[in-house]
């Protein structure tokens, strides 16, 4: 027994030992030191709410209002400290620490959102430009729109009126529409769509604009004009964060046109011969000073934010309100946000995003002459002996005018001041992400986009001259639309060694259901009550309700690998199907393909270490459009004829039908084809990036409303039509000029585009833009050939000094001065377009301009037919002080009553240089400030369309008074003028 219990013991040892080192490590293990910190900038400020977690583990804490931290960890362990915008850092645990943290400029390392993803800037394939959101909180921005102007190349941004919430008009890489829309498609958190006015800037995280159709070409049918991705906010791990925004300020009219004074004008209509004013008029009114007023604009925003390891959350609201420069015009806007995310379990994260908006709106007659309602024309074409009201006449505006056919600009503002365009618009969304495995997953959206839009207007019957006319108007539109999207989203992520493949399948439903019902009513007796009951006469035609649909359903599938982030390729491909195309023709696929070389990753490039990267980039795709159709464009449609039943015979009467259009049985998509090349170069440590794209688009089978001959069954139809290009150049540069405690960073960017209608099929012609009622003629001429918009007419040699006329060009030799004659006189394409913004930052301040600018574009200054023509009654502007009098006077001003027609003479160059905005900010820390829990006090002061350089002698030369159309641009006919703006405004975080 001995024996054997000897030979057992050196084994019993072996185990006991190996126990007693493993209790021994265990106990050294379950050992903790407790170290403590402080967490700063560059500038030695605390950085609170940094993170600071123990390598490989959970252990974590974040840093105090202080910056200071303390946290127990095992000996020798390594921590990991992080904050968003900085560079993380990793040093050994220590009894006391000072981390200083840098910042992250790091630009190849930006995550950037694509269609159904996103990506590293690094690994980007395709033409994508990103949007700083830095300083939105520092502008005085009441749309998405607005933050994008002069921050992005190939993007023109205009605001084609100054009025309250006017819509922005968009062109990514030129126009490619002719009557369909050009506005790029809008994607906020992952929900397309096309208006983007609920939203607030302060809610927007990040925007990214996908530009190339190899990058926008994964949302196919709605891609042709580009596609701008927008990620609002979302909590974050930490502490609860509130922020509170507000800035108040005025706006005034950057430019006034001077009119005549009464002698001036009595001398001109003495010329003229065709009113007779009596003598002893004096001025009355300013009509400047009794439309235009300092406008207030005011915004106020909070939100709430939080989060930890299962759930976040972030929730906004706030108002936005413009009394606009003239004093009938505001834009008012509500909204509320609630950005929800939980992690259930390991395998599932749900969420929601709910968006709701309240937004109304008045504006004023535009793009009219002074005789039928411009108010900003009528400034100027009112004699100054007029008065506001008629003392004969209580309760109405003034009217003798001697016979001349005008009204002054208060009555024609009273014709819409009790107008209201009110939208409620309700976006929400569901989601739920499903990891089956590390690689795997599936994303499922639903959203419900719902906007109820409400019009009424009234005029008053006794007020304005027109109200009396027409015995007083009543209207009451009201439009439901109700939108719904479903995507079911799988992607696979896998890497293998230096292999790295990104994998997405997916489907996604669009359904659109709208409806409206409408109501004009007249023969008010006052305007105390302005409802349609209070309506004598409700109209035969001008009430009824109408109601469409529409759906899409699409699939799409990408394909992206990168070899070491070396070699990349991407390909995308998604097919739409339409229900507003014929069913033979209903199905479009839109494919794409791009792939980069990243050449500052080769072996060869080892030795020029001042180059951090360089990336060779070309893409090629297909994106479609269908947006300038109506619902049901391809199916014959009748119009509906009601029967008047009270006439004798027809008292049981039932409406009669008309065709509309002809059928279109081979209507298809408009498509777009893109081929883009582009190189990606950073150099000196990140200081300086440039971005270089050459682009060529061709877009066939444009969709187009074709006018019909005289004595056909309908009057138009609706075709693929023509053929259209644009081509271009685009260079941005970001430069970071000085770093430390003065820092100074650059961004510019410059755009070349050159469009060109190539081809029309049935109707050769096509023309627009109808000015002045005396000339009558439209000024605006497509044809093949040529780009969109051009104006055509005739060309003025200047004044003849023996006859005062103008004199017009012969250009067909016939010696008569005919229709011939005509020929085109403008381009209101500009050569390029740019935008330059400076920062500036030292200790606490921030100093940030941006000027925007546009080259070699003309406008067609319309108003000066009405303000400078000199054919009637109407008051002008001081320029005819130096019209043509007597025989050998040389001017560049024709006599009064000359021949006017549309020609060069009111053509102008439109090219300007603005300051679009100056921001300084200030940023308050300090101790006393971080006890009593305030992270951000910042106040700061804007200044928006400073100065302007221009030699366009309008309003304002960034116009165009038929808004977004695609093939009228450029023209200026009493267009609301933008305005200069200074505002204060302070940002709080605790």
């Amino acid at each position: 027994m001995k024996k054997n219990r000897r030979k057992l013991l050196p084994g019993y040892s072996k185990i006991f030992f190996a126990l007693l080192a493993l209790f021994l490590s265990l106990s050294a293990f379950a050992q903790k030191i407790t170290i403590s910190g402080e967490v700063v900038d560059s500038q030695n400020e605390p950085i609170i709410g940094a993170s600071v977690l123990e390598k490989g583990t959970t252990n974590g804490i974040i840093t105090d209002l202080d910056g200071k931290f303390s946290l127990s960890v095992s000996p020798a362990s390594t921590l990991v400290i992080s904050y968003v915008g900085y560079k993380s850092q990793e040093v050994k645990s220590a009894a006391s620490l000072k981390i200083i943290l840098k910042e992250d400029n790091e630009l190849l390392d930006e995550v950037v959102v694509i269609g159904y993803g996103s990506v590293k800037r690094k690994d980007v394939t395709t033409s994508i430009s990103s949007v700083s959101t830095k300083d939105l909180d520092q502008r005085p921005i009441v749309s998405a729109a607005q933050a994008i102007q002069g921050k992005a190349a190939g993007i023109s941004v205009v605001q084609p009126n100054g009025q309250p919430g006017a819509a922005m008009s968009i062109r990514v890489r030129g126009t490619t529409s002719f009557n369909g829309s050009n506005d790029p498609l809008y994607v906020v958190d992952g929900v397309p769509m096309t208006d983007v006015n609920y939203l607030s800037a302060n809610d927007i995280e990040s925007m990214q604009i996908l530009k190339d159709a190899s990058s926008a070409a994964i949302y196919g049918s709605r891609a042709a004009n580009g596609v701008i991705m927008i990620t609002t906010k979302q909590g974050a791990k930490g502490e609860a964060k509130v922020a509170f925004n507000a800035h108040v300020g005025i706006t005034k009219v950057g430019n006034k046109i001077k009119s005549l004074n009464v002698d001036q004008y009595k001398d001109l209509m003495d010329e003229i011969g065709m009113v007779q004013l009596p003598d002893g008029l004096k001025d009355e009114t300013d009509w400047f000073d009794e439309t235009y007023r300092t406008g207030v604009t005011q915004n106020y925003q909070v939100s709430v934010s939080n989060g930890n390891d299962k759930w976040k959350y972030f929730l906004s609201g706030g108002y936005t309100g413009e009394d606009g420069v003239i004093k009938t015009a505001f834009y008012k806007r509500y909204n509320f946000r609630a950005n929800i995310e939980n992690q259930v379990r390991s395998w599932l994260n749900i969420g929601a995003n709910i968006a709701y908006s309240d937004y109304s709106s008045n504006g004023i007659i535009s793009g009219q002459g002074s005789n039928r309602g411009g108010v900003v024309l009528s400034v100027i074409n009112t004699p100054t002996y007029g008065k506001v009201w008629d003392d004969a006449n209580p309760g109405q505006y003034y009217t003798n005018f001697y016979g001349v056919n005008i009204t002054h600009p208060l009555e024609n503002m009273a014709r819409t001041e009790n107008n209201k365009n009110n939208s409620n618009r309700l976006i929400a969304t569901g989601k739920a992400e499903i990891t089956f495995l590390p690689e795997l997953k599936l994303k499922s959206t639903f959203t419900l986009d719902r906007d109820y839009n409400n019009t009424t207007n009234f005029l008053d019957p006794i007020k304005t001259s027109w109200g009396r006319n027409q015995y007083g108007e009543g209207y009451d539109g009201r439009s439901l639309s109700t939108i719904l999207v479903f995507d079911n989203i799988l992607t696979y992520n896998k890497s293998i060694k230096k292999h790295n493949f990104d994998v997405m399948v997916g489907s996604s439903w669009t359904g659109s259901k709208w409806s409206q019902s409408y109501i004009n009513g007249s023969h008010y007796m006052n305007g105390d009550i302005q409802t349609l009951n209070a309506a004598n006469k409700i109209s035969w035609n001008g009430t009824g309700t109408s109601a469409s649909e529409w759906a899409i359903m699409s699939f799409v599938g990408r394909l992206a690998y990168n070899y070491d982030s070396k070699y990349l390729l991407t390909v995308n491909m998604r097919s739409d199907g339409s229900s507003k195309l014929h069913p033979d023709h209903r199905w479009g696929t839109f494919p794409s393909v791009s792939a980069a070389w990243r050449i500052s990753s080769e072996e060869f490039m080892k030795d020029y270490s001042w180059i951090n990267d360089l990336k060779l980039r070309g893409g090629w795709g297909q994106t479609g459009n269908q947006s300038g159709l109506g619902d049901y464009a391809y199916l014959l449609r009748y119009n509906i004829n009601r029967v008047q039943w009270w006439e004798e015979g027809n008292e049981h009467a039932v409406p009669t039908i008309t065709q509309a259009n002809l059928r279109t049985k081979d209507l298809t998509w408009e498509t777009t084809t893109q081929t883009n090349i582009g190189i990606d170069f950073t150099v000196l440590d990140s200081r300086l990036t440039f971005y270089l794209d050459y682009y060529y688009k061709k877009t066939k089978d444009m969709l187009m409303y074709v006018s019909l001959p005289a004595g056909q069954a309908a009057d138009n139809i609706s075709r693929n039509e023509g053929e259209m290009t644009n081509k271009g150049f685009e260079f941005t540069v970001n430069s970071r000029n000085l770093t430390g405690e003065l820092s100074w960073n650059t961004d510019f960017n410059i755009s070349f585009n050159k469009n060109k209608l190539t081809k029309l099929a049935l109707s050769k012609v096509y023309y627009g833009a109808m000015t002045s009622d005396v000339v009558h003629e439209n000024v605006v001429r497509n044809e093949p050939g040529r780009s969109l918009g051009g104006f055509y007419g005739y060309i003025s040699d200047g004044v003849n000094p023996e006859t005062g006329e103008l004199m017009y060009r012969d250009v067909n030799n016939d010696k008569v001065i005919s229709t011939s004659d005509r020929t085109y006189i403008g381009d209101p394409n500009p050569d390029f377009t740019y935008g330059l913004t400076n920062t500036f930052s030292w200790k606490g301040f921030t100093l940030n301009v941006l000027v925007q600018g546009s080259y070699g574009n003309d406008i067609f200054n319309a108003s000066r037919m009405e303000t400078e023509g000199m054919y009637d009654g109407k008051n002008q502007s001081t320029r005819v002080l130096n019209r043509w009098r007597i025989p050998g006077q040389l001017t560049d001003v024709p006599k009064a009553g000359f021949d006017m027609k549309n020609s060069s003479y009111f053509v102008e160059d439109g090219s300007y240089l603005r300051v679009k905005d100056i921001s300084l900010s200030y940023n308050f820390t300090g101790k006393r400030l971080r006890k009593l829990g305030i992270s951000r006090l910042q106040p700061y002061f804007t200044a928006n369309n400073l100065i302007t350089w221009t030699d366009y002698s309008g309003m304002d030369p960034e116009v165009n008074q038929f808004g977004n159309a695609g093939g009228i641009q450029g023209i200026d006919w009493g267009t609301y003028p933008q305005s200069k703006s200074f505002v204060f405004g302070l940002n709080v975080e605790f």
